[in-house]
């Protein structure tokens, strides 16, 4: 089983040869063989990568991040073909009923707020049971858009009456940053369960090519934002970015039993991916930390 997250931040050249992952760099050689390899992120845009390992990386579901020159992610590599019926599962998807579309979003929606409820009565602030009063509210589609409500009072919770998300700052950008591992990480998993990503069940941005994982990803915010609280006065910088990186092997419970988070966001999107047409398998992601 794959479990390593590989992050280069060096002028490297990077190739495949007999099942390893190469890394060159000046004088040094490394080996990784792909077997254990989860997630490659590429924090350095003096990175020369071949081809091959490319389209290796693509068929053995290997997901690859890119960053810019401000070492913030920008796009990934995702595999055209990463079930055997991925046209039979693209079929169903474009089929998918706008009832049963807005049903499961009011389900995610459901718990993404009771997630930030938890966060605020772990940090002793007393707006957890305005946003509990909102799960209350909640109709079909987020109709009320209880999201938004609930959103800004989180973050005006957590980090200030000021806070916007909009904001140039190192909250944001770590908070952008663990977003962006996380989006990707469950793009990788939708295309691996033969849906576009693309396609969303509340997202629906035409210039947005991952509505879908913008959707399944938001009870799993909760994880980055505690993090990022707890670290509001670090300096964002690559330790700190590997630290976000880690807590993707961290243990979390799901559906009564504990898994590291990779494993519970690949059970996930499984789940609420089979959920669309069937809310009552839906099992929501609650946020608990010791």
């Amino acid at each position: 089983m794959s479990f390593r997250t590989i992050v280069i931040t060096k002028q490297s050249k990077i190739s495949y040869k007999n099942r390893f992952l190469v890394v060159r760099q000046e004088m040094d050689e490394k080996y990784i063989h792909l077997s254990e390899i989860d997630t490659i992120i590429v924090d350095s845009i003096s990175v020369s990568i071949s081809t091959y390992l490319l389209k290796e990386l693509a068929d053995n579901k290997i997901n690859i991040i890119f960053c810019d020159e401000k070492h913030n992610p920008f796009g990934e590599l995702s595999a055209y073909y990463a079930r055997h019926n991925s046209t039979k599962k693209i079929k169903e998807q474009i089929q998918w009923k706008k009832v049963s579309k807005d049903t499961l979003w009011a389900k995610i929606v459901e718990n993404k707020i009771l997630n930030q409820a938890n966060m605020l009565k772990k940090t002793k602030s007393s707006k957890d049971t305005l946003l509990l009063s909102y799960l209350n509210e909640i109709k079909i589609g987020d109709k009320t858009n209880r999201e938004g409500h609930a959103a800004k009072v989180y973050f005006n919770e957590l980090f200030g009456k000021n806070f916007s998300r909009s904001d140039d700052n190192e909250i944001n950008a770590a908070l952008n940053y663990g977003y962006a591992v996380l989006l990707s990480t469950i793009n990788k998993e939708i295309v691996s369960n033969g849906y576009l990503t693309q396609l969303g069940v509340h997202h629906k941005n035409e210039f947005n090519s991952f509505n879908l994982a913008c959707d399944i990803m938001e009870p799993f915010r909760i994880v980055i934002d505690s993090f990022v609280y707890y670290n509001k006065n670090r300096k964002f910088d690559i330790s700190y970015k590997l630290d976000i990186i880690n807590i993707f092997n961290n243990t979390f419970e799901y559906c009564e039993k504990k898994y590291i988070l990779k494993d519970i966001l690949k059970m996930y999107v499984k789940n609420t991916l089979e959920a669309v047409n069937n809310i009552a398998k839906y099992k929501g992601f609650i946020y608990y930390e010791e």
